[in-house]
């Protein structure tokens, strides 16, 4: 069969026409997308996490709610309003009285001073959720940004696959013409190489979404930006190092979910000392003029007045308050041995990727890649077969694209490791 009838006939090949058409179109939209990011500056890791730490949302919002706890700690401050009362006594004018009376709640049992460490714990807890937000943020936006470096260098990688596949097309379609292969050899460089045009295209889409993500974060301060640059050789290929265990475990209790657990307890037990102060009750000063018409005179009316704990004594607020402080304690248990166990598997998923992405950067690549190049050289001889080379050059795609992704999980396993302990503190400034 001529490889005319085999092109208007096979099936595949009108696959193919089809996978181009949308190839082409999709090329189309990210060459727009493209020309637009290569106008713009470069985005660097410390520039993305400004962008996020002033603009973000759900961190604005943390903002707000600590500004909101001060209000209750001013609140906390108040003492009970005074009441001024009048009162009058029959509606003669010859016989009534008139009463004018100020009246003073006074709290006792150090109400008011329990009632401030509550709302001071309170604009504690807010901090503390505060600290973890951020600590959510800066983790999010480094797994962002390495993912969108990551993205980058698939596009990069799938275009030096399809410059491989269009350069064995060519020399395929070559050899045919000099009569030293079938036609058929030809047909499978083709398909290749529409492979390699489908994943080029589904590269350039997961660039764009991976900068859809990266303007996420910063809410509506999404500003155009070009090319992902890493710092010096703080790309995608640059591997962090790996924390020791023991340094691990002596950072876990300035942890953000640590430090909420903490000042939540004690927020509970300030709520059940201002609830068992609250068991006394407030006595009211009265002081106050009374004017008696048949005596024609001015008298002074001094007098107090104390609640009765008889029906109401508070208990129960007094035993809500202390099975909530249990629980606070227990949940403070449970966060460090919660964090505990996830910051292990961090560090083991940190240590397995970054084993497994030196080893593929040291061995399997280079292997990969020679294999491939004593292929092609040997299919350009007449030695190999064009399946060999289809071969090898899949392996070494599949070995690059491994190598890739392991990169990619040695990044989240450290932003995960400083989303559980938060940033060091000599990097908790804004950049």
């Amino acid at each position: 069969m001529s490889y005319a009838s085999l092109k208007s006939t096979s099936p595949l090949i009108r696959q193919l026409r089809r996978a181009a058409l949308a190839v082409a179109a999709a090329s189309a939209l990210a060459g727009t997308a493209q020309a637009a990011a290569d106008a713009a500056p470069a985005l660097t890791l410390p520039q993305a996490l400004a962008l996020a730490l002033a603009h973000n949302p759900s961190l604005r919002a943390a903002h707000q709610a600590l500004a909101a706890s001060e209000g209750a700690v001013l609140q906390s401050q108040a003492r009970p309003n005074p009441e001024l009362a009048y009162s009058q006594e029959d509606t003669r004018s010859s016989t009534r009285s008139v009463t004018l009376q100020w009246n003073q709640t006074v709290e006792v049992g150090g109400k008011r001073a329990a009632r401030m460490r509550v709302a001071e714990r309170g604009r504690d807890v807010a901090q503390a959720d505060l600290a973890a937000a951020e600590a959510t943020l800066r983790a999010d936006v480094r797994a962002a940004f390495f993912g969108l470096l990551a993205a980058q260098q698939r596009v990069s990688l799938a275009g030096q696959t399809l410059e491989i596949a269009r350069s064995a097309r060519e020399a395929a379609a070559k050899r045919v013409a000099a009569g030293k292969i079938a036609p058929l050899e030809e047909s499978k460089a083709r398909v290749a190489e529409s492979g390699a045009q489908l994943e080029l295209a589904q590269a350039q889409s997961g660039l764009r979404v991976a900068r859809g993500q990266m303007k996420a974060l910063w809410g509506e301060a999404v500003r155009p930006f070009g090319e992902a640059m890493g710092e010096g050789s703080g790309g995608v290929d640059a591997l962090p190092e790996i924390p020791a265990l023991e340094a691990l475990q002596q950072r876990l209790e300035q942890a953000p979910a640590v430090l909420r657990a903490r000042q939540v307890l004690a927020q509970s037990r300030a709520t059940a000392e201002l609830e068992r102060a609250r068991r006394l009750p407030d006595p009211t000063l009265s002081l106050g003029v009374k004017r008696a018409t048949e005596v024609g005179r001015n008298q002074l009316v001094v007098g107090v007045s104390v609640p009765l704990p008889l029906l109401d004594s508070n208990r129960g607020n007094q035993l809500q308050a202390l099975r909530l402080a249990d629980r606070a304690e227990d949940e403070l248990q449970a966060t460090r041995i919660r964090l505990q166990t996830q910051l292990f598997e961090a560090r083991e998923q940190l240590l397995a990727s970054n084993q497994q992405a030196r080893l593929l950067a040291g061995e399997v690549l280079p292997t990969a890649r020679t294999a491939y190049e004593l292929a092609a050289r040997g299919f350009a001889l007449g030695k190999f077969a064009y399946l060999d080379v289809l071969d090898a050059q899949r392996t070494w795609s599949e070995a690059r694209s491994q190598y890739l992704e392991q990169l990619l999980a040695t990044q989240r396993a450290a932003a995960d490791i400083e989303r559980l302990l938060g940033a060091e503190p000599s990097d908790r400034t804004t950049p």
